[in-house]
Parts: C-alpha cells; structure tokens; sequence
C-alpha cells in the first residue's frame, strides 16, 4: 500500500484538492482510502464518504494533531491495509508549523495558500523543507507574477520538491498530480521503524497537562522565557 500524507496550513486548501485526486485514482481503477486527523471538529469525513471509499476520522483534542498522527500511524496504516486499499490518505490538520507529519516511507505533500504572504512558505518551516510536494492552492486568486515569486521562494527553500499548481474547487491540475503520485508512490508492507523526516517540539510543559493559571509560580517543565533586550544608550 502506498502511503500518502497531506499537511498544511489550516484552511489551504488540503481537502478540496484531496478529493479530486480521488476521484482520479477511482476511475484509474485504484483504490483509495482516507483518514482524517483534525484538533476539535470536522465535517470533512461526511465529504470523503460520499466518494463511496474507506474513511476513519482521529480528533487529537487537547494535543498537537502531528503528534496525534505520529502516534497512531502504524495503527492508521494497518487499518487502510484490511481495507485493501492501493492509496491510503492521511491528511493532517494544520496548527503551529514547528513539526511536520511527514515521514521517510510516504509520499508527503504540502500545500499551500497561494493568497498568503510571499513569506509565508519560510513560515511553514519543516512543512516546506521536508516535503516531496508542494501543491499551490488557490492559485487562480493571485497574478502570475505572485506566483512566479512564490515558487522561486518555495525552490530555495526545498530544491528537491515537485511544485505544482492545483485548483481545488475545479481541479485543474488535479491530473498531474495524481500522476506524479502514481509514478512516484513507493508500496511498503509496513511503518514499524519507520522516522519523522523532522522532531516533534518539547512539548512539556504545565500548559501541556492541563495547566490554566497565569504565573510563574504554576509554570514548571520546559520553559523558554523571552529575552529583552537592553536598551542601548546613544
């Protein structure tokens, strides 16, 4: 089974392209499952179910969705295996931008809102320079010189990436990708010792576990506190 993560920003965009390379891979004769890991709420399991396939839906809750997803990913891939499935899905909601789901044994894309910043992408840290993809949302939205800007940034920032354009409400650009992930997708039989393509946070802090109150005196675990600056005298 070939093994295929989607991150990104939240609201870039994810699903609507997701959905149409589907419904590519479908009429291909492939058989695709999804699952979907989002933070609180999602209505997007509804959608996928109305492509007729496979879909389980993982809310994280009170933790970082990649670290939801990375600890339950072996058990999500045997899950698309009794399934059958050819393709298994795994799109990830999008939170702080320090981590990335991605792994070494999957075809990992990211896409991205082409009407954000032109710096938007340096923001996305390891989701840009760990991807195998990078699929610009929303393209149409913007001129050509943005987008001609755009993925000049994206090339410096992963050199090694496939950058295309796909629209997600009309899928133009849809069968192109699909393609790229048909020719490019490894089949493995498994994830056990399989490594994140970048380290999760540290996340151990009061706040992790459920701490509310403001004060040092309830803050302990790892900490980073701000550095001012003083102010130099002219």
């Amino acid at each position: 089974m070939i093994t295929i993560i989607v991150g990104g920003a939240p609201a870039s965009g994810k699903t609507g392209v997701l959905k149409h390379v589907i419904r590519y891979l479908q009429l291909q004769q492939h058989y695709p499952a999804v699952c979907k890991i989002d933070c609180i709420q999602s209505n997007d399991k509804e959608d996928y179910k109305s492509l007729n396939i496979p879909v389980i839906q993982g809310l994280s809750l009170n933790i970082c969705p990649d670290h939801f997803l990375a600890t339950n990913i072996i058990d999500i891939f045997e899950w698309g295996k009794t399934q059958k499935a050819t393709h298994l899905f795994m799109e990830t909601a999008g939170l702080c931008n320090r981590c990335a789901p991605f792994i070494n044994r999957a075809l990992n894309i990211c896409v991205i809102d082409s009407m954000g910043s032109i710096k938007g992408p340096e923001k996305l840290g390891p989701l840009v320079s760990t991807a195998d993809i990078l699929v610009l949302a929303k393209f149409d939205l913007v001129s050509q010189a943005e987008r001609e800007v755009l993925t000049h940034h994206l090339s410096l920032l992963n050199p090694e990436a496939f950058i295309i354009e796909v629209n997600g409400l009309s899928g133009f650009g849809v069968q192109r990708l699909a393609k790229y992930i048909l020719n490019k997708g490894q089949s493995v039989d498994s994830l056990e010792e399989d490594q994140l393509r970048y380290s999760m946070p540290a996340a151990n802090c009061s706040y992790c576990v459920g701490e509310i109150r403001i004060g040092r005196n309830y803050q302990q675990g790892i900490i980073n506190r701000i550095i001012f600056e003083e102010e130099v005298e002219e």
